[in-house]
């Protein structure tokens, strides 16, 4: 039976939680934020539920240095300083889910996204399967027949999409392994970074389609006068596909969206028990949500961390299980509006 292992981003739960949650003001006793805390667990309990997880890694941005941000300063500039509570509660999370025997990664001046990309490398390389349990779109790059990504949208874990490459072509209309030069063509602006002027969404997937990749459009542009580019897309796109200010913005894109394989996760899935492996302490577990006051999580993560989840079951194809009713807890833990970019096809 192949095993599943849950790889979490950290960052995008907490941020979402945050704002999701915030007007509950959830604290402890003593006046400690952990709204977001809570509702990142709860959603980390729903996802190991429905993955049938035999492992967990949750990762975490390096908040110190940031490798990316030293070569082109230009990136995630424009975000304004996170709410203090907020500071707390990332900062927290990562101290309540380690105590709690999950296992955490901050891999030095990297990105939760690097963590993320490379438990999927190396789940697969060793026979497992990967669900990927974010918000970002970023990690559509990552889905292949190894891996799928759950991606957290409104309504929580049980009511968001997991993606597949054929959910992700009949949804964009791309495979997988063209999400990243789509994405660097159409720019992304929650990171700062702009794509070719004047190719957006439905311009980047028809070149794709009609060329595979972007370096196909680029050589016919200078080799063949863009004829090709023309009569698939319009002469007027040939010159925005010649500009180089566009291109360069499009390869630096490429550059900064392209993530690391090669983060040592400190954990080794072939073992019978250690890091990320499933099941958790019973005892550290209890007392890191009992030091949060997080007593209504108690059973549930119980039930879920200290057991085997899947229960023997053979996994589905996608590497995540039937829709199963989950405690309300964990299902509903976090509804918002949904963002634009929120997918509500599946």
């Amino acid at each position: 039976m192949t095993k599943t292992l849950l790889a979490v981003d950290g960052n995008s739960l907490i941020h979402r939680s945050f704002h999701a949650l915030l007007g509950s003001q959830l604290r402890t006793r003593d006046g400690s934020p952990t709204w977001a805390v809570k509702g990142a667990l709860a959603q980390v309990l729903g996802a190991v539920d429905r993955a049938g997880a035999d492992a967990v890694v949750i990762g975490f941005d390096d908040a110190g240095s940031n490798v990316r941000k030293a070569v082109h300063p230009h990136y995630k500039a424009h975000r304004t300083p996170k709410p203090d509570d907020l500071v707390t509660q990332l900062a927290l999370a990562v101290d309540v889910f380690w105590s709690a025997g999950l296992h955490v990664v901050i891999p030095d001046g990297l990105e939760a996204d690097d963590v993320l990309a490379s438990a999927a490398a190396q789940a697969t390389a060793v026979g497992w399967h990967t669900v990927v349990c974010t918000s970002d779109r970023d990690a559509f790059s990552l889905v292949s027949d190894t891996t799928s990504v759950l991606r957290i949208i409104n309504g929580g874990v049980e009511a968001s999409p997991v993606l597949t490459p054929a959910r992700l072509r009949l949804m964009l209309g791309i495979d997988p392994s063209q999400y990243r030069q789509y994405a660097a063509m159409r720019g992304d602006a929650s990171d700062n970074l702009t794509g070719i002027r004047g190719i957006g969404e439905k311009t980047g997937v028809a070149l794709l389609a009609a060329f595979g990749s972007v370096e196909a459009a680029f050589a016919d542009v200078d080799t063949n006068e863009g004829r090709r580019v023309a009569e698939v897309l319009g002469k007027a796109c040939v010159k925005k596909l010649a500009d180089p200010d566009g291109r360069a913005a499009f390869w630096q894109n490429v550059e900064l969206m392209t993530m690391r394989t090669d983060v040592d996760l400190g954990m080794d899935l072939t073992a019978g028990t250690g890091p990320g492996l499933l099941p958790v302490d019973g005892g550290a577990l209890h007392e890191a949500l009992a030091r949060v006051e997080m007593h209504s999580l108690q059973m549930l993560a119980a039930r879920l961390l200290t057991s085997t989840p899947a229960g023997g079951e053979a996994p589905q194809a996608t590497g995540v299980r039937d829709r199963t009713p989950v405690p309300a807890v964990a299902a509903a833990a976090v509804t918002v509006a949904p963002a634009e970019d929120d997918l509500t096809l599946f």
